[in-house]
C-alpha cells in the first residue's frame, strides 16, 4: 500500500491525481485535517511506501525519529508544491524510492530525483538483481562506483543484468547455492537454484514440514535463501502443513497432478503414495518434475514421541534456464520505443542485433553489457547467436526494428530455441502504424500487410497473396517494395491491385516513418512512379472505400456508414 500526505490545496490536487491512478494501491491520509505529522507517522507505519507532497526538509524532520533500517522501513517519495520533482528520499532500493519516484514523475509530469549512487551512473544495485544478497554490499558497489577491479565466481551460470566486472579482482561477486559465508571484501548471491519436493500426510504439523525442509537443505550444504519454491502433488495443494512452511520461508507451492508424477523416474518409488494419491513417488517426484541435479534422495521427518513420520521431502538443483528477450525497437524515434522494450535493454547482460539499430539504443545500455553486432544480412546468424547465450545462462535481448514479430527476429530466433530457456516478445510499433500515423488512418478496416521481397519468398507465392488481397477490397501495405536488384516487384504488384481498384485509390508512401529525415507524400495508384520508392518505404494503398480527405489518407470503419454520409 502507497500512503499518500498532502497538507495544502496544491499538495492535495496532486495526491488526488495519484489517488485516482491508484485506486487499488493507495491510502490518503489528510495533513490538512489536524497534525500532518500524526498522519506521516501512521502511514509510515502502514504503508510499503510513503509519497508526501511536503517540503523535503519537513519530511526530514518528521520521518527521522521513524527510521529503523533500510531493509524493513517504508520507500519515501517528496513531491514539491508545485509538482515539478519527485524527490527519492528514504528506501531508494529496498523500499522501491527510487521506481516510486520515477512512477510519480510519470503521473504528474514531475523530473523523478534519484541520487542513488548506482542508479546514477546506470549501474543496477546489488541488492536490487532479485537474488537475496549477503556479505559486504556497500564495499563491494564502491569498488565497482570506483572502477575497481571486480571478480564474478559463478559456481552456478544464472542469468544476470550486466555489471562492469573483471576477471581477477580484490573485490568478489560470488553466486552460489551453498551454504558458505561470504569472505571479506565479498558478495555471496543466492540464486533461486532449489526446489524443495515435499509430501505430507493429512493434518502434518506446520513445524514438522518446516523443521524437516531446513535439516534436509542444512545436511546438503546448501542455502535456505536460494530456495525457489516448494513442490507436490495436486492433492497436497492446500495441506496447511505444506502451505504453512511454504509461507514462512516466503517462498510458492508448485502441483502436478498424480499423472505428472507417476511419468518422473525417481530412485525411491512407494507403495504408500500411490495408495493415497496415486502416484509411487511424491517429493522426489514433485522435485524432479522440472528436471535437474538431486541432491537429497527422499527422507522423512523424524518425531520426538517415536510416532510414524507424517512428511517427506526431497532436495534438486535446479539448471538455470537462460532468458531471451525479443525485443521490437519501433520506427526508430526514441518516443515511440516502449517502456517495456528499454527495461529488457537495461536488463539484458547481452545483446544482439543489426550494427544499425545497436547504434540506435547503445546510449540505454548499462555498463558492462556486451554486444554482439553484425551486418545486414546475417539474421540467422545473430538468431543462433541469442539462442546460444542464452543456453549459456545469460540475459540477453535480441533486438530488432519495428515489431520483432513483423517480417523481424522473432522467428529465426523461435526456430531455434527450444524449451530450455525461457524467451520472451517485446511488441514495438510497425512501420505500418507508424505510417498509418503520418497519412492519416489508412488502416481504419481491415488490412494486410505483404513483403516484396522473394529473398525468402517465391513471387509466385507473393502475387498470389497480392491478388488475394486485392479481389478481397483489403488495404495493403508493402514492406521492402524496391531496391536496386528488385525494381519490378512493386509494378507488378500494383498492377495487380489495378485489375481491382480505380486509378485514384489513395496511396500513401512514407519513408522513414518517425526519423528525422521522415518524408511522407500521398498519390494514387495511377500516379505512384515506383522509382521514388526505396527498402526505406512503405507504400500503403487503400480499398474502394478510401478517400482522401483534407489532405489525409482515411478508410472508413465500413461501409454502411459511408453509404449513409453519402
Amino acid at each position: 500500500m502507497i500512503g499518500l500526505i498532502s497538507a495544502t490545496a496544491a499538495g492535495t490536487a496532486g495526491r488526488d491525481r495519484l489517488a485516482a491512478a491508484w485506486p487499488t494501491r493507495a491510502r490518503v491520509y489528510d495533513g490538512s485535517v489536524g497534525s500532518v505529522g500524526d498522519a506521516v507517522r501512521r502511514a509510515f507505519a502502514e504503508c510499503d511506501q510513503v509519497v508526501c507532497f511536503l517540503a523535503t526538509g519537513a519530511v526530514v524532520r518528521l520521518i527521522a525519529p521513524l527510521l529503523n533500517d533500510k531493509a524493513s522501513d517504508p520507500g519515501v517519495v517528496c513531491v514539491d508544491e508545485a509538482g515539478r520533482f519527485a524527490v527519492s528520499l528514504v528506501g531508494g532500493h529496498a523500499g522501491g524510492a527510487n521506481e516510486l519516484a520515477r512512477e510519480v514523475g510519470e503521473l504528474l509530469g514531475a523530473e523523478p530525483v534519484v541520487t542513488t549512487a548506482t542508479d546514477a551512473v546506470g549501474m543496477p544495485g546489488l541488492d536490487m538483481l532479485g537474488f537475496p544478497v549477503e556479505g559486504d554490499v556497500a564495499g563491494v558497489t564502491r569498488a565497482l562506483l570506483d572502477g575497481e577491479p571486480v571478480a564474478l565466481h559463478a559456481e552456478l551460470a544464472w542469468p544476470l543484468p550486466p555489471l562492469p566486472l573483471a576477471a581477477r579482482g580484490e573485490y568478489t561477486i560470488r553466486l552460489s547455492d551453498r551454504a558458505v559465508e561470504p569472505a571479506d571484501r565479498e558478495v555471496v548471491l543466492r540464486p533461486p537454484s532449489l526446489v524443495v519436493g515435499v509430501g505430507a500426510s493429512r493434518g502434518a504439523p506446520v513445524d514438522e514440514v518446516l523443521g524437516l525442509v531446513e535439516a534436509a537443505l542444512l545436511d546438503a550444504g546448501v542455502s535456505v535463501k536460494s530456495v525457489a519454491g516448494f513442490a507436490t502433488v495436486d492433492a497436497k495443494a492446500q495441506e496447511p502443513g505444506i502451505v504453512g512452511a511454504a509461507e514462512r520461508l516466503g517462498v510458492p507451492v508448485v502441483t502436478y497432478s498424480a499423472e505428472e508424477l507417476a511419468r518422473v523416474d525417481v530412485p525411491n518409488p512407494s507403495d504408500a503414495p500411490l495408495a493415497a494419491v496415486g502416484t509411487p513417488s511424491v517429493a522426489e517426484a514433485a522435485a524432479l518434475a522440472g528436471g535437474g541435479e538431486l541432491l537429497v534422495p527422499k527422507r522423512k521427518s523424524v518425531r520426538a514421541d517415536g510416532r510414524p513420520a507424517m512428511a517427506t521431502c526431497a532436495v534438486v538443483r535446479r539448471a538455470a534456464r537462460g532468458r531471451l528477450a525479443v525485443v521490437g525497437l519501433g520506427p526508430g524515434a526514441r518516443d515511440l520505443l516502449t517502456p517495456r522494450a528499454k527495461a529488457e535493454l537495461r536488463r539484458a547482460s547481452v545483446l544482439v542485433g543489426l550494427d544499425q539499430y545497436v547504434d540506435q539504443i547503445r546510449d540505454l545500455l548499462r555498463p558492462g553489457t556486451r554486444v554482439l553486432e553484425s551486418g545486414l544480412g546475417a539474421e540467422e546468424e545473430r538468431a543462433r547467436t541469442a539462442v546460444e547465450e542464452a543456453r549459456r545462462g545469460q540475459a540477453v535481448a535480441l533486438i530488432g526494428s519495428g515489431d520483432a514479430g513483423v517480417y523481424a527476429m522473432a522467428s529465426p530466433a523461435l526456430a531455434e530455441a527450444s524449451d530450455d530457456i525461457d524467451v520472451v516478445g517485446v511488441p514495438g510499433v510497425t512501420a505500418a502504424l507508424a505510417a498509418g500515423a503520418i497519412l492519416g488512418a489508412p488502416l481504419g478496416h481491415d488490412h494486410v500487410s505483404i513483403s516484396l521481397s522473394d529473398l525468402h519468398t517465391p513471387w509466385e507465392i507473393i502475387e498470389r497473396r497480392v491478388r488475394a488481397a486485392a479481389e478481397a477490397d483489403i488495404v495493403v501495405t508493402f514492406y521492402n517494395p524496391r531496391s536496386r536488384g528488385r525494381d519490378w516487384q512493386l509494378p507488378k504488384a500494383l498492377a495487380v491491385l489495378a485489375e481491382h481498384r480505380e486509378p485514384t485509390t489513395p496511396v500513401g508512401v512514407v519513408r522513414n516513418a518517425s526519423r528525422p529525415d521522415e518524408s511522407s507524400r500521398l498519390t494514387t495508384l495511377s500516379g505512384l512512379d515506383p522509382a521514388t520508392v526505396d527498402m526505406m518505404t512503405v507504400v500503403t494503398v487503400g480499398n474502394t472505400a478510401t478517400r482522401e480527405i483534407a489532405g489525409r489518407m482515411v478508410t472508413p470503419r465500413g461501409y454502411r456508414w459511408q453509404e449513409e454520409a453519402q
